[in-house]
């Protein structure tokens, strides 16, 4: 089963035109019998990576942990998987799909810690990836961002984001949230997505007021779940918006060569 989801993740690579298909492999964020809060054994009781490097002459030093939505029941690994990790690795960041925990067998809390594991995860090894462990962010989509936006809160350091990106559905801050040491966050929704558009517009305003650093993109137009939008022209251009905060961050160098 995992050998045919890797010729899948390959031939996607391959329609979406990238330079060449990155290495790609799996790495779980556990090993095997020390999943916390694990209900069996099976592959979809444990969490993994799926590692995306990009080619070396790109390499920049950072890295992105992507979480693809599909309201914890399904994970859409295209639209909001494969295409955001081929994106970010033709910008040299080195990417990381998160297979995290789905209901209805697992709660909110398997998928946190899920998601927390990942960044401890990727920074613990960074001289394997050739990466900087100050610049490894998340990328999180709809449920995927619920996610990132519980890891923006982590009290451990090492499984805190250096960044975080949040598209349509990171949600509202709750009463009395401590969001001063939230780390730096791009916010993104189409207008049209009403509840996501919502309360995108209220967690930036709340990061605003706190002192965090944070970004918002409303488009006017666009729906739920359109992912990088590559192709088209209501909403295809959010991802150079979003190549313009991480550089403006600091998070994305000039490769020297």
């Amino acid at each position: 089963m995992k050998r045919l989801f890797l010729v899948s993740i390959t031939v996607a690579f391959a329609l979406f035109g990238a330079e060449r298909a990155p290495e790609m492999y799996d790495i779980p964020l556990w090993p095997a019998g020390q999943v916390p809060l694990a209900k069996g054994t099976g592959i979809l009781d444990q969490p993994f990576l799926t590692v995306s490097l990009p080619p070396e002459s790109k390499r920049n030093g950072s890295a992105i942990v992507v979480a693809p939505g599909g309201g914890n029941i399904m994970l859409m690994y295209g639209s909001e998987g494969l295409e955001i990790a081929e994106k970010f690795n033709e910008w040299g960041f080195a990417a990381f799909i998160l297979t995290y925990r789905l209901a209805p067998k697992y709660g909110d809390d398997a998928r946190v810690a899920d998601a927390k594991r990942a960044i401890e995860i990727v920074r613990s090894r960074a001289a394997e990836f050739k990466i900087d462990p100050k610049r490894v962010g998340l990328a999180g989509f709809s449920a995927g961002g619920s996610l990132g936006r519980a890891a923006g809160t982590a009290s451990a350091k090492e499984e805190m984001p250096s960044f975080l990106v949040l598209v349509y559905g990171p949600g509202r801050s709750s009463p009395g949230e401590d969001l001063t040491k939230f780390p730096p966050t791009y916010l993104f929704a189409a207008a049209w997505d009403r509840g996501a558009a919502g309360g995108t517009v209220s967690l930036f305003q709340d990061l605003n007021k706190a002192g965090a650093v944070t970004e918002l993109l409303i488009l006017q137009k666009g729906r739920h779940g359109f992912g990088a939008g590559t192709f088209s022209d209501e909403y295809g251009e959010w991802m150079s918006s979003l190549k313009h905060f991480l550089k403006v961050g600091g998070f994305m160098p000039e490769v020297k060569r």
